[in-house]
């Protein structure tokens, strides 16, 4: 049964997500809150790994949890889940684009779908933000507001920015590596 509510929640997410990877986190929100098989915070490192892994976002966030909730077959299944939707979509589209390829009602369409998938993009972001630079848990009110900050992540954060800004040409793969070393060198140091 888990299979196939794998398949099934991936499916809608990956029918719905328009945008790419960053705009499946709301979906992998709520589906964690629904289904209870991984936390907020658990997503946040779900991106971190799938940021930091070759292939698209959302494909390895499914199948990341398709493999913690159901083994391997699981991430198959939310992988299966996950991809359907853009198969059976492109293939639709490439079949229909020739008829209506200035159709205004389609165009029109299009024109619609970019804000709303720069919105889950930036809503997702943001989410992310918080969740890295924030400790909502410690929030007493505004008095306290600097318990709130996480101030190994704002540290971190501000080593990056100014070492992407000192060195531009720098890969964003060695930004990425920073961060897991002081990620893991944080974490082992108790800190």
């Amino acid at each position: 049964m888990i299979y196939l509510q794998l398949f099934w929640e991936f499916f809608k997410t990956g029918l719905f997500a328009v945008g790419g990877g960053l705009a499946t986190l709301p979906f992998l929100y709520d589906m964690g809150a629904r289904t209870g098989w991984f936390t907020a915070h658990q997503v946040a490192d779900m991106l971190a790994v799938s940021e930091s892994t070759p292939g698209p976002i959302g494909i390895n966030m499914a199948v990341y949890t398709g493999y913690t909730s159901a083994g391997v077959l699981g991430s198959v299944c939310a992988l299966v889940g996950i991809v359907t939707p853009s198969i059976v979509i492109i293939l639709l589209i490439a079949a229909a684009l020739r008829a209506f390829r200035d159709n205004k009602y389609v165009n029109g369409a299009f024109y619609g779908i970019r804000p709303a998938s720069t919105g889950l993009i930036a809503a997702a972001g943001l989410t992310v933000a918080v969740g890295a630079l924030l400790d909502t848990s410690a929030w007493t009110g505004w008095d306290k507001f600097w318990t709130v900050l996480n101030w190994k992540a704002w540290l971190l954060a501000a080593v990056i920015f100014a070492v992407s800004k000192k060195w531009k040409k720098l890969h964003p793969a060695f930004l990425i590596l920073i961060g897991a070393v002081a990620g893991a060198v944080f974490r082992f140091a108790g800190a």
